[in-house]
């Protein structure tokens, strides 16, 4: 069972790594603003990482393991505020969130197949945080030994 866990996790990383970079590539290419460029060139290492973890993770290896840890911790925060914004997810996520504004309200999204990272000093008018439920059960499988 942890073998097909772990397996099922590399190729969600290496699915969403290699979307991710083919996105985040297209983004820096057309060479527009310099915010833009900086942000498509985080996000193209942060994709990346999660490709390389993914293929190692693949592999069996130790390191694989390691790394695929810090990439679901890295998918783990969903910050949507006016003053900053952060997330990212990579193969699939199931977002858990609360929407912060008179009457507050928790609200579920997921989609599979996907990538996406958001990297902002600026955000909505209604803030959400919330956190990645998949990257940190995924997180947790990757914990058993």
């Amino acid at each position: 069972m942890r073998n097909f866990l772990f397996r099922l996790i590399g190729i969600l990383e290496v699915a969403g790594g290699l979307y991710g970079v083919a996105v985040m590539l297209r983004r820096l290419l057309p060479l527009g603003s310099t915010h833009d460029s900086i942000v498509a060139l985080i996000g193209l290492l942060l994709f990346g990482f999660v490709l390389v973890a993914g293929v190692l993770l693949l592999e069996g290896s130790e390191s694989g393991v390691r790394l695929s840890r810090w990439a679901q911790l890295l998918q783990l925060p969903l910050i949507a505020t006016p003053v900053f914004s952060y997330a990212l997810h990579s193969g699939a996520f199931v977002n858990v969130f609360a929407t912060l504004q008179a009457a507050p309200r928790l609200g579920i999204d997921w989609h599979l197949g996907t990538q996406g990272f958001v990297l902002a000093v600026a955000g909505p008018a209604v803030s959400r945080l919330g956190i990645n439920l998949l990257a940190l059960l995924s997180w947790l499988v990757l914990r058993l030994r």
